[in-house]
């Protein structure tokens, strides 16, 4: 069956969030919100493109800071208003330089930093 970018759900803006996950670790790497034309560009291009709520418009990670997402895998969720991108990540994926923009927790009602930005003193 041909995969159509319009057989998705998404959601009232047109957009459908996307999990970029690291192919090689498992490790979630970010979120990001994805429409039918940047799922399109990016099964094209196998280069991750994902769409910019506060710039309105297309954003290739990497573009500008050179850590790039290389798509590997692409699955939809059970109910089509999800992704799940593997990718070969280049370098760090959060803007704040680390390896993923998850890297705060919250446990025992304190917020605790898991990691420093690449590069930065532990």
């Amino acid at each position: 069956m041909t995969f159509d970018p319009a057989s998705l759900e998404y959601n009232e803006k047109g957009l459908i969030p996307a999990v970029a996950q690291d192919d090689r670790t498992g490790e979630i790497l970010m979120m990001a919100w994805m429409n039918a034309e940047a799922v399109a560009k990016t099964l094209a291009t196998g280069r991750v493109t994902y769409w910019s709520r506060s710039r309105q418009e297309f954003w290739v990670k990497g573009e500008t800071s050179g850590n790039t997402q290389a798509l590997v895998d692409f699955r939809v969720d059970c109910d089509r208003d999800c992704l799940l991108l593997l990718v070969r990540q280049m370098g760090p994926a959060c803007h704040t330089g680390r390896k993923s923009c998850f890297y705060t927790a919250v446990r025992q009602d304190e917020e605790v930093e898991l990691m420093a930005p690449e590069g930065a003193s532990a």
